[in-house]
């Protein structure tokens, strides 16, 4: 009975291992697409800026007295 609630009455069922399979080499794909994307976008952002960090200068408030 508890196997029938659970689903598990015939094992893994082939077409949802085989999805499952295909999802993580997608997934794989677009991980390492993003990868690539990053290095290019500080490769791109070091010449457009000579290769200086960007920096913001922080104003400071005065403190409440």
């Amino acid at each position: 009975m508890a196997k029938a609630l659970l689903g598990h009455v015939g094992g893994p069922d082939p077409r949802l291992v085989s999805e499952v399979r295909r999802l993580q080499k997608r997934v794989s794909e677009l991980e390492a697409h993003v990868m690539r994307l990053q290095a290019e976008n500080d490769s791109l952002s070091a010449v457009a800026h000579d290769g200086q960090l960007l920096t913001i200068e922080a104003q400071h408030e005065p403190a409440l007295t």
